[in-house]
């Protein structure tokens, strides 16, 4: 039997403020990169959850999603083939947490423009980046029960 495929999925928070996103500038094996705070999903998290936790590791804020922007999927075969399914989210921006570190590889944090990252399209770390925002500069939101989180997600291993 062939082994099975199965996309990695990751969570993203599209934050705005004045005119400008977000982002992370982190270290990777392409070099510098661009990103939303974005990230894995761990086990036993929901989408939201997730976005919630890797605001906060990748930027120091707390972030409460208000919104789901779409669910989209990009496939990279740079070192190997992999493809993402990012549940991208939007939402307010909450504390900021002085003191702490940032995730391994993030070197900062920055506040761009939407011409900004068209324009720096080369630095993106994810395929998905840009059309996440366009997404928002046209105002697609849609609710966040549109994710259905069964308990079995949550509940402790062996229930």
């Amino acid at each position: 039997m062939a082994k099975r495929w199965k996309p990695n999925v990751t969570v993203a928070a599209v934050i705005e403020r004045d005119g400008r996103f977000l982002l992370v500038e982190e270290e990777t094996s392409d070099g510098l990169m661009l990103n939303t705070p974005a990230g894995h999903l761990d086990p036993g998290e929901s989408p939201a959850e997730g976005c919630i936790r890797e605001t906060l590791e990748e930027t120091a804020h707390h972030f409460t999603p208000t919104a789901l922007l779409g669910v989209y999927m990009a496939r990279t075969r740079r070192a190997d083939d992999i493809t993402y399914m990012r549940f991208a989210f939007t939402g307010t921006l909450g504390a900021f947490e002085a003191d702490r570190t940032l995730d391994q590889g993030i070197v900062r944090t920055l506040w761009m423009t939407a011409d900004e990252l068209r324009a720096s399209r080369e630095r993106h770390r994810s395929p998905l980046l840009l059309q996440c925002v366009e997404d928002f500069l046209v105002g697609k939101r849609y609710p966040l029960d549109l994710i259905h989180l069964d308990a079995s997600v949550s509940a402790p291993d062996g229930q």
